[in-house]
């Protein structure tokens, strides 16, 4: 296994997240039209609820970016931060498309924060999955100073996002938080790949093609993989950096996650995977199956709202001061 690139690997990569991107589009095309949480989870956003900060460096790739949103209360002696990730197949998609969640988290009373990513595209081919877990790790402790250079102390935090976002969320969450300048106190996200093993995902023909598999995961673990690893299972330490199920611990945050039973984009029974592995370990989360909907969730509203009813209070449990 070694971390070489080659143009076989970015044309199946895209091949690949070309239905990440399809469902992303036609998520946010359906979201813009109708909003099922009729305006609960929104605010109007004005000087009185707070102020954001745009396009901070946390590095020095192109996409090294970051919002910061800060409550216009800055009366308090310590404040939580809240990170959420884009969403876009881990190839598109920016943070400013999540100026509504960030907006909200932060008439909460919470710093909050969105974090650009370099992107896996023809121009950047060496990003995967991984190195993209990499730079949100780097980026944190810029945040965090960034926060307090405003005058907003930070001492606690939860991470969030969806699909890719929420992916690249669970890894933080779990392989991260010990590296984290302030303490990891929950993670929620929906439909992100939370299990990368070859039998979960059968979307793809990935349990019964080793060379779609080697292909595939070699792209989001940024390396190569034969179709020996497959078979021998040797691509599972492979994939291990970028497979939040491979990290619970009976230490993991507390989780809510939400996922589609219909789901073509990331395997539903990869969600099956991480929740057993949460359960196995006796973690604190909620799992919420939409058993109508695919990736966009879009045809069980109630089980959305549930879902977000349930982050708020989980926000409230583990986020107080």
């Amino acid at each position: 296994m070694k971390k070489t690139k080659s143009n076989g690997r970015l044309k199946w990569g895209l091949i690949y997240t070309a239905a990440f991107i399809t469902a992303f589009v036609g998520s946010a095309f359906f979201k813009m039209k109708y909003d099922p949480t009729h305006g609960k989870y929104s605010v109007q956003w004005s000087d009185t609820i707070g102020k954001v900060y745009t396009d901070l460096s946390y590095g020095n790739g192109v996409a090294n970016k970051f919002d910061l949103y800060v409550p216009a209360d800055n009366t308090k002696e310590n404040y939580g931060l809240v990170v959420y990730l884009h969403a876009g197949g881990f190839t598109a998609g920016d943070k400013s498309g999540d100026a509504e969640m960030l907006q909200w988290l932060c008439s909460k009373g919470y710093v909050a924060a969105g974090i650009n990513y370099t992107l896996f595209t023809e121009e950047n081919p060496n990003a995967s999955v991984y190195s993209q877990s990499e730079e949100i790790k780097a980026a944190m402790p810029y945040v965090v100073a960034e926060a307090e250079k405003l005058g907003y102390k930070l001492d606690r935090m939860a991470i969030a996002g969806g699909s890719a976002g929420g992916c690249l969320a669970l890894i933080y969450a779990y392989r991260d938080a010990d590296t984290s300048p302030i303490p990891v106190k929950m993670v929620f996200e929906a439909v992100g790949p939370g299990s990368f093993r070859a039998e979960d995902w059968g979307i793809y023909d990935l349990d019964q093609s080793p060379e779609a598999a080697a292909t595939l995961f070699g792209v989001m673990s940024g390396q190569t993989l034969s179709t020996e690893d497959i078979t021998s299972g040797a691509y599972l330490e492979a994939v291990k950096p970028i497979s939040a199920d491979r990290w619970v611990t009976k230490d993991t945050v507390p989780s809510v996650l939400c996922y589609g039973a219909h789901d073509k984009v990331q395997p539903f029974a990869a969600s099956k995977t991480l929740a057993a592995a949460l359960e196995a370990n006796g973690v604190d989360y909620q799992y919420f199956v939409a058993e109508h909907s695919g990736h966009g969730l879009q045809n069980d509203n109630k089980v959305y709202m549930e879902y977000l009813d349930t982050v708020v209070e989980y926000l409230d449990k583990y986020m107080s001061e």
